[in-house]
């Protein structure tokens, strides 16, 4: 699966920033209360119904404690752990689903996380928090909160190891996608969450696995070919069946979160595993109904903006700083994609190749998918002589100017009159003459 994944991520290289939601309508009845899939090719989350609600995890929350203790651990198989009996007397009177430890036997790390992920032992999450705590277990329920808060899990507190209820341990489906994401990043986690049994501990005590649908012998109805891991949970209807999965399918990987599918009825008959066949269905519809589109190629031209000061340029043309693929429908439509672009009306020269000159948002169904920078598609130099042309019309055009020059004109004007004023009178006056008596 992590190769499809690593070709994959090679063929979506080109794309900008993965969209985080743009969810699809299915045309079906779910019985879990809250899913959330999410297509790990591209991030896209393609369907959720009550994703940050908080639901209790039940045995999903093994995958935080396995995340813990490969945190912790750098050789699984040459670090042993001494099972200790008071530990196991923990979990008395629980209906606990245990992996069979025995008290005072020597298991190695990688033994312990098959108990804790196969057979969902209880038994083998409590040995571990109490190696990885060094006798703490309540300190290593901190770590696993601590983790939780550094992946981003917003509606998550863990308050065991294992996974039994407690009105302080939830979480949320968007939240435990975060973790599954990562923990499918650690050492042996895929392979061990991805077995249908193991003789790790021994063949007279083959651990097999809760997750049917990677059980073909006895996974019946709920096999699926395609599945792969991860950790399944139930503690009656106060968790209702919860399943963390993942299915490949021509070269298409999703995630599933189902968690509160009905567990039983009033008169205790216990109703098939809702989780197990939503998560079917879901994907299925992704893999029948949607794959990758090329939204937006990264050498079209989108826009053109006018340019100031370019000599023989009047407008530059704009390309995106990325192309963008994304799962979208089968049958979608170009003109189905919005497009809204945030760019100036004109912009001044000298422009670089490559300068960021404004955005383009894109939209399907009222939903962002993607908003990209865009580019100068070449690079456009200043005219010295158009500028200073420029130059010489805003300060004939300024106010100051205008009322400078007013002045001028106006004292011109006054100096004027008083000149026409001036010749007037000395032509009018006419000096009186004056004759001698003699």
């Amino acid at each position: 699966m992590l190769s499809c994944l690593i070709v994959l991520s090679a063929l979506l290289a080109e794309s900008a920033v993965p969209v985080q939601a743009a969810t699809f309508k299915v045309d079906f009845e779910l019985k879990s209360k809250s899913v959330y899939l999410k297509n790990l090719d591209t991030g896209t989350v393609v369907f959720e119904k009550e994703a940050n609600t908080r639901r209790f995890p039940a045995s999903t929350t093994k995958i935080m404690t396995y995340i813990i203790t490969a945190e912790h651990v750098s050789d699984f198989k040459n670090t042993y752990v001494t099972v200790k009996d008071s530990l196991l007397h923990m979990l008395d009177g629980t209906g606990s689903s245990v992996a069979g430890l025995v008290a005072d036997e020597k298991l190695n790390i990688y033994q312990l996380l098959c108990c804790l992920m196969i057979p969902s032992g209880n038994d083998a999450a409590l040995i571990l928090a109490d190696y990885i705590g060094n006798g703490n277990i309540a300190g290593f329920v901190g770590m696993m909160n601590d983790k939780a808060k550094e992946l981003g899990c917003t509606g998550t507190h863990f308050a065991n190891p294992h996974g039994l209820n407690d009105p302080n341990h939830y979480t949320t489906v968007a939240d435990m996608t975060k973790i599954a994401e990562y923990a499918m990043t650690l050492p042996e986690f895929n392979d061990i969450s991805n077995m249908s049994g193991s003789d790790c501990i021994g063949e007279d005590r083959y651990l097999i696995t809760t997750n049917y649908m990677i059980d073909q012998g006895r996974g019946g109805e709920y096999y699926y070919e395609y599945a792969s891991g991860i950790k399944t949970g139930a503690t009656g209807n106060d968790s209702g069946y919860c399943l963390v999965s993942t299915a490949t399918k021509n070269g298409y990987t999703y995630l599933c979160v189902a968690y509160g599918a009905p567990y039983e009825d009033k008169d205790g008959n216990a109703y098939d595993n809702g989780a197990m066949i939503d998560s079917v269905k879901l994907y299925e519809w992704a893999f029948n109904n949607l794959s990758i589109k090329k939204i937006l190629d990264k050498n079209e031209l989108l826009r053109e903006v006018r340019v100031n000061y370019a000599w023989n340029k009047d407008s530059i043309q704009l390309i995106p700083a990325k192309g963008f693929t994304e799962i979208m429908p089968d049958n979608l439509s170009p003109e189905s994609i919005d497009r809204t672009f945030n760019v100036p009306e004109e912009i001044d020269a000298p422009v670089k190749e490559g300068q960021k000159i404004g955005t383009i948002t894109l939209s399907y169904a009222n939903q962002k998918l993607a908003t990209i920078d865009l580019l100068a598609g070449e690079t456009v130099d200043r005219s010295d002589l158009l500028t200073a042309a420029d130059g010489l019309k805003s300060i004939a055009t300024s106010k100051w100017f205008i009322i400078v020059v007013s002045v001028i004109v106006f004292l011109i004007l006054v100096y004027m009159v008083i000149v026409a004023i001036y010749h007037r009178r000395k032509k009018t006056y006419r000096p009186v003459k004056k004759y001698r008596k003699f």
